[in-house]
Formats: C-alpha cells, structure tokens, sequence
C-alpha cells in the first residue's frame, strides 16, 4: 500500500474531470480524495496498491472524454489510511 499526491493540469475542470477520477478509483479499489485548485489544476490523494495506482495514473493522464490533460505530477507521501474516494468541493479543505 502507498499513497500518492497528484496535481493533474490542463482543462480539467468542468469536464466531469473529478467525477471520473472517483468512479476509476472505485474500480481500480483507490481510495482517497480529489479537488479542484482555484488555479485550474485538480489535486488527488490516492492510496492502494502499486500495480492500481500504476493504472489510475496512466488514466489521469487521459482523464474524461472532454479533458486536456497537459500533465500529471505525482510524489510519494504518508499514508493516510482512507477508506474511501471522495470528490471534495473547492475550500473545504487545505
């Protein structure tokens, strides 16, 4: 298990981008959080197993049908132990 911090950039905002992140991880079992920046990016915490989050990053980069992906950065953090994936609304949290 590890856990990832992700900051995904390019039009990916209002295209279903964070809706989409939550129903792959649901399938790919990652849990975590995803939630749009004020700049534009979309920033993701994702905990599960390598191989998962492996699959998870490689569809980030793709994103929903209507995304323009221009990157995806990712570093290792501490685990959180999440027990879910939720879509977190802008301001809510740091």
């Amino acid at each position: 298990m590890k856990h990832l911090d992700i900051t995904v950039k390019g039009k990916v905002q209002g295209v279903m981008y964070r809706a989409a992140t939550k129903a792959v991880a649901d399938q790919l079992g990652v849990r975590g959080s995803v939630k749009n920046q004020p700049d534009g990016d979309v920033v993701i915490e994702a905990e599960g197993e390598p191989a998962m989050l492996d699959m998870f990053i490689d569809w980030l980069h793709e994103g929903p049908q209507n995304a323009e992906v221009s990157s995806v950065e990712s570093h290792e953090g501490e685990l959180k132990n999440y027990r879910n994936f939720e879509v977190l609304k802008r301001g809510l949290f740091k």
